[in-house]
């Protein structure tokens, strides 16, 4: 006997035996057992989703030699010829080839003579949309008002171009695309009866190369037993296909984690050397960041457990916000692969671009830690030693030179930045006001806007501090890590050139132990006191004289109270973020507090909802009073009031600024 193709061999021959089409089979199975039986299905779906299989079940229960019933016997000679494809009454004609109106004409002649054999003539038109408008129109009489003992069964895989008159004389169902799942349960039970070897893996590749048809699943499983020599392995299954496998997407993600370019590019390497698609690649790649960012919120939706498990490693690897990061510069990547010199260069580069913006993820907010207080979670700082190791020292004077560089290309009257050495760190330090005030002279092209200057404490927040921050609820009280006092020393001026405006730049020289400070207008210690005494968190901003980010961070943090030289602060969730992206605001302020009040202090942040009043919101309220006010100063002003009733005009409170 010859062989039979496995789409055939297992074709379902009951709606027991159908696979993913539940709802259509429900529907059919209630009006069978009912009785009531329209005459006229269309089946609408893509290929090798089960439209034909379900039409020969449907005429197998009409024909059925037991009755009329949703489980036809399968055994008598009726159902037997249908299987066979050699019953009389059961009509399958390809409105791809017989698409006129002669051909439609002849079909609807012999509708009218009563069945040879069964109980029912079934009429079973496929690719119905074929037909021509001709066609459609001599049917739509018969279509309406068939004999009684005439159903038809029509099947498209393109609904929109059936005429509307033909489809409200039909009850279409929509038979949808196979489950990964269910294409990989039913190629399981397949291979198990036939006794062949497999791996689970290589059915997976199979069932997303199917794309949803389960005819297409089994055209390839019958490919990869004959590629495999009877076995269906991963590798080989891959390598038939010629798809990405998910070893090779797993492998980019662990090196991106482990910050190892060199074997990203390995798998890159890999990829060409097998001729595999790298859109291809990039399209798979997105979709496992996808599935790996649903996992971070919602692990129970991966409904496969071997993928689940893996999927959670990668998340537990990245955070939220990197992995939406890295799903933008993929896609995006996928879309300039045509714009690249090669597809392997392009997906390199795509490579390299997730290296570079991959963070260097310091440890989250609330990760560890012991009880915390109320009000939120504690942030605690260690306070930089007085001697610094070697790597630390490396650290801060790569960060220095990063500053240096900055600010050699900023606006005139920001200071240079000098080199720390191994046995201290010297701080940056920005110009005088003197020099700030000075108009500038023009300088060389900038390669960043002038809009778009950073404050100066983003760029010399790493230069002066390279503490590590402590866990969360961290508390460091010992007293040798507070940081000792600079001992005065005499600053030496030396005159900026002709581009600077002739202004002074201080520079201090290095002192071991100490934590370099910020030049230019120092804290006022008489007003900082008085502040300090009087718990008021706005004042003692104020006289810091903070700036910049440090001063933004400050400003939405809370006086929750101070004992034992330490200060506790409060900042809210919802600025959080500027905590987050300025470690190094927190021992500012605290350096400044200890320079200012000439004794070591300490500060402790919280996270948390705000209790009273932050200095922003109190900002923010005097001047919505001191906008009410002026905008209530022009409503009465005279010359304001006769503009209005001459010209009909309005004032727009928007656009007033008060004095």
């Amino acid at each position: 006997m010859s062989y039979q193709v496995l789409a055939r061999k297992w074709r379902p021959r009951s709606f027991g035996t159908l696979v993913g089409q539940e709802h259509v089979v429900r529907a059919l199975s209630h009006a069978l057992e009912t009785g009531r039986l329209h005459h006229a299905w269309l089946f609408t779906g893509t290929r090798g989703v089960g439209k034909t299989t379900i039409s020969r079940i449907l005429a197998k229960a009409l024909n059925c030699e037991t009755g009329i019933t949703a489980e036809p016997c399968g055994v008598c000679d009726a159902c037997k010829a249908i299987d066979a494809d050699r019953f009389a009454d059961y009509v399958e004609m390809d409105a791809a080839s017989n698409r006129g109106v002669d051909d439609m004409a002849a079909l609807l002649d012999k509708a009218v003579y009563a069945p040879v054999q069964g109980r029912y003539k079934v009429y079973m038109i496929d690719e119905v949309h074929m037909l021509t408008g001709h066609a459609f129109n001599a049917m739509l009489k018969t279509l309406e008002e068939p004999p009684e003992h005439v159903k038809f069964i029509l099947a498209t895989t393109d609904p929109q171009k059936i005429p509307v008159t033909v489809l409200s004389r039909c009850l279409q169902f929509n038979l949808k695309q196979m489950p990964p799942g269910h294409i990989v349960d039913h190629l399981s039970r397949i291979l198990e009866a036939e006794a062949v070897p497999f791996e689970a893996g290589a059915l997976r590749h199979i069932a997303k190369g199917a794309s949803g048809s389960m005819r297409d699943a089994l055209s390839l499983l019958d490919q990869a037993i004959a590629h495999g020599a009877g076995k269906v392995l991963e590798e080989q299954v891959t390598h038939m296909l010629g798809t990405v496998g998910d070893d090779h997407l797993h492998a980019v993600l662990d090196a991106l984690a482990a910050g190892q370019m060199d074997a990203m590019l390995a798998v890159a390497d890999a990829m060409e050397a097998r001729s595999l698609s790298f859109d291809a690649a990039l399209q798979a790649l997105a979709s496992l960041l996808g599935r790996v960012a649903l996992v971070q919120f919602a692990p129970t939706a991966v409904a496969d457990e071997v993928e689940r498990q893996r999927l959670l490693a990668h998340a537990a690897q990245f955070d939220a916000e990197f992995l939406q990061l890295a799903y933008q510069i993929v896609i995006h990547g996928r879309d300039e692969l045509a714009l690249a010199p090669d597809e392997y260069t392009g997906f390199a580069m795509t490579l390299l671009r997730l290296h570079a913006f991959r963070p260097e993820q310091p440890p989250a907010l609330g990760s560890s830690g012991g009880a915390a207080p109320q009000g939120g979670t504690t942030m605690a700082r260690k306070l930089p030693p007085s001697a610094s190791a070697s790597g630390r020292a490396a650290v801060s004077g790569e960060a220095s030179s990063r500053a240096s560089v900055g600010l050699s290309s900023a606006a005139a009257g920001k200071a240079a930045v000098p080199a720390a050495s191994d046995s201290a760190r010297v701080a940056s330090e920005v110009a005088s006001p003197v020099a700030a005030s000075a108009s500038p002279m023009p300088g060389p092209s900038r390669d960043v806007a002038p809009w778009e200057d950073l404050p100066p404490e983003a760029l010399l927040q790493d230069d002066s501090y390279t503490g590590q921050v402590g866990a969360p609820d961290e508390v460091v009280e010992e007293p040798s890590q507070l940081p000792r006092q600079p001992k005065p020393a005499e600053a030496s001026r030396q005159p900026l050139g002709p581009r600077d405006g002739g202004a002074l730049r201080t520079l201090t020289p290095p002192a071991t132990g100490a934590s370099a400070e910020v030049a230019g207008s120092g804290p006022d210690t008489p007003a900082l006191r008085q502040a300090f005494d009087r718990a008021d968190w706005r004042g003692v901003i104020r006289a810091l004289g903070l700036g910049g980010l440090v001063r933004e961070f400050a400003q939405h943090c809370e006086w929750l109270g101070f004992a034992d030289d330490q200060l506790d602060l409060r900042l809210s969730e919802t600025h959080r973020h500027l905590l987050e992206m300025n470690r190094a605001a927190v021992d500012r302020v605290q350096d400044m507090l200890s320079a200012g009040l000439a004794r070591p202090i300490r500060v402790r942040i919280a996270t948390g909802a705000i209790a009273g009043e932050t200095p922003a919101q109190r900002d923010e309220v005097e001047r919505r009073a001191r906008h009410a006010e002026a905008v209530a100063a022009l409503e009465c002003d005279p010359f304001v009031r006769e503009l209005i009733e001459r010209f009909d005009a309005t004032l727009v409170e928007a656009s007033v600024r008060p004095l």
